[in-house]
């Protein structure tokens, strides 16, 4: 017997994490009638079975009905953790070969894209209970660690470490040494003035503009 949780076990726990995460999620209903986060991670699971049992054409065209339906677009190659939250979503896009982790918390506008076209591994790489502010942009085959929080419109083509926060554009790295602690879901939403609030050009930053494709 698989020790993979099934699709109903899933639901569930996307369902509690919105609840939990959310203060506008009123009902259980509200959320699974209305919310289209959920609802993209839920053609996600379905899309990505398609992929990886042989039946890409099919997987692509779910991705693409629930990018109709959502107006959240995430590749059915993606790796996706559990008890991913997609806050509002519009205008969310997850490569094919991003890989996001446990916990992980994104808000609109978010952009995990590639900035090459050469195949092999072109996407972002999440760890575990993330915060990706509206509109950031992760652009490549970065790593963003554990814990890391990234800011409002950010642009990261550069590997954040685990627990520090990205602001900017390009995004200037924070480190914040500290002991771990133990995760809660109030630390896992707590963004912080510093963190999710729109942030600031860095015009005397040099860098490359950085392409970006899906």
């Amino acid at each position: 017997m698989s020790d993979r949780p099934n699709f109903l076990t899933l639901a569930l726990e996307d369902i509690r994490t919105a609840r939990r995460r959310d203060p506008a999620a009123r009902s259980w209903l509200v959320i699974v009638a209305s919310y289209q986060g959920v609802h993209a991670v839920w053609h996600y699971r379905i899309a990505h079975w398609l992929w990886t049992h042989g039946f890409k054409t099919y997987g692509r065209l779910w991705s693409q009905y629930a990018r109709r339906r959502t107006g959240i677009e995430i590749h059915p190659g993606a790796t996706l953790g559990r008890r991913l939250f997609i806050d509002h979503g519009m205008g969310v896009v997850i490569g094919e070969t991003a890989i996001v982790g446990n916990d992980v918390l994104l808000f609109h506008g978010v952009t995990l894209g590639g900035t090459t076209m050469s195949p092999g591994k072109r996407h972002p790489t999440v760890g575990d209970r993330v915060v990706i502010g509206a509109g950031a942009k992760v652009l490549g085959s970065v790593h963003i660690g554990s814990d890391a929080r990234i800011g409002a419109n950010a642009v990261v083509v550069k590997d954040v470490p685990d627990g520090a926060t990205a602001i900017g554009i390009p995004a200037v790295v924070r480190e914040h040494p500290k002991p771990k602690e133990a995760y809660t879901a109030a630390s896992a939403v707590d963004m912080g003035d510093s963190h999710h609030h729109p942030v600031p050009d860095y015009p005397n930053v040099p860098h490359e503009p950085a392409m970006y494709y899906i």
